[in-house]
């Protein structure tokens, strides 16, 4: 891990898959192909509920 936890400026929505990847030292596109295939597991709505609470939950990189 490294860090702190902040969403990442290497974003396509909100920076949460690449900040999660950063923090974890992942690569952002793999983190973000398991976010989608999650949600499309648990029929979207929880994984959706759950990306905008972390987008407002985790703090902007400064």
């Amino acid at each position: 891990m490294s860090g702190k936890l902040t969403r990442s400026d290497d974003r396509i929505l909100g920076g949460v898959c690449a900040g999660l990847a950063e923090y974890f030292s992942l690569d952002p596109t793999v983190v973000r192909i398991a976010y989608v295939v999650l949600s499309i597991l648990s029929v979207g709505f929880p994984g959706t509920l759950v990306y905008i609470i972390l987008w407002i939950v985790i703090p902007p990189k400064f």
